[in-house]
């Protein structure tokens, strides 16, 4: 299948219109018409080759949300027409322990990353989001519920999932005490949840000009993390801290605030940390562990989850041509929250 996207060709340059080849549709294949596809952090940092791991051409995308207009013959889960989503992950293993019990993400194998990594079969670069279409296993594609916003709901793939997992994990419900650090894509949406999910919700910021903010997304109250006075009346107060800092930083600051056996999760820094003191880890047996997204049960249960609560992420959309003034509007962290292109601004009459 020809098609077309808009992809960057090196670390240096702007991303531009990029007409490749899908794969020939496999038997247990979903082929979608791309609708919406959400911007993620990580889309800026792969383009720019900013861990150092980027092959070119790249067509950037993990938050995918579409319609079906064919399936191979040994597929039973999608029809077409019917509303899809596809997130982080294309493919796995499906054999290795962690596959088997719905941890996909988890694979002992490595997962197939929806873009930027070489396909399990062929071999050949996986392509994004940021195109007309897509070709999916249909083990990776998750049902769109009826009465979620199609043109809101793609950072729930990426954003939405990598915060609700912790929260599931952690087994967060009514009287959970629930802190996030950070208020951008993820953070908003770990606010959202655990609002949705019955906890009580703090939002952690240096400054209390978010307070307005927080409280609007669900949250219950602002703690200013520099004000030394309500960060010390805070202490042994949370069970959970989601961090969503995408930036080196300490985490020390905030471990005195878990209560006995609380853990502080990180999902927004891929890389190093300052230094932590292990004092306030030793002393109250508190912890800090990482998650990453979910596995494809969870992801689903999550898109239902939404519908079911009414829960959406808050999204600015976009035309694709205007996609690299958005990379520089997210450096800037000119945003409120997430960025989704709307991808009938791609020029159809040339996806054929």
């Amino acid at each position: 299948m020809r098609t077309i996207g808009y992809a960057a060709t090196d670390a240096g340059k702007p991303l531009a219109e990029f007409s490749f080849e899908r794969r020939p549709p496999r038997p247990n294949d979903v082929v979608m018409e791309i609708l919406y596809c959400g911007i993620c952090h990580s889309d800026l940092h792969m383009a720019r080759n900013d861990w150092g791991r980027s092959v070119y051409p790249m067509v950037p995308g993990h938050e995918i949300v579409g319609r079906v207009i064919d399936v191979g013959r040994d597929v039973s889960r999608h029809k077409i027409g019917d509303h899809v989503a596809v997130g982080c992950m294309v493919d796995s293993c499906r054999t290795c322990d962690q596959c088997l019990k719905g941890e996909e993400q988890l694979c002992r194998n490595g997962m197939t990353l929806t873009y930027g990594a070489p396909d399990r079969i062929t071999g050949d670069i996986t392509y994004g989001g940021y195109s007309k279409h897509l070709v999916c296993r249909e083990e990776f594609v998750l049902k769109v519920p009826d009465g979620l916003d199609l043109s809101r709901a793609a950072p729930l793939l990426c954003a939405g999932i990598t915060t609700y997992s912790p929260l599931r994990t952690w087994n967060v419900g009514p009287g959970s005490r629930v802190g996030v650090i950070g208020l951008g894509g993820l953070g908003h949406m770990a606010v959202k949840l655990a609002h949705g999910l019955g906890a009580q919700v703090t939002v952690m910021s240096r400054t209390a000009d978010k307070r307005a903010d927080a409280l609007e997304l669900g949250a219950d109250r602002l703690l200013v993390s520099t004000d030394a006075d309500a960060m010390a009346a805070a202490a042994s107060s949370f069970d959970l801290i989601i961090d969503t800092v995408p930036t080196k930083h300490d985490v020390t600051p905030y471990l005195g605030l878990l209560d006995v056996d609380g853990t502080l999760v990180i999902v927004g820094q891929l890389g190093q940390l300052d230094e932590p003191s292990t004092l306030p880890l030793l002393i109250g047996r508190r912890r800090v562990a990482g998650s990453p997204i979910g596995g494809i049960a969870e992801t689903q249960e999550l898109l239902d989850f939404c519908a079911r609560m009414k829960i959406l992420p808050e999204c600015e959309i976009i035309r694709i041509d205007t996609v690299n003034e958005a990379f520089r509007r997210m450096e800037r962290a000119d945003v409120r929250y997430r960025f989704v292109i709307d991808m009938a601004s791609l020029p159809a009459a040339r996806a054929a």
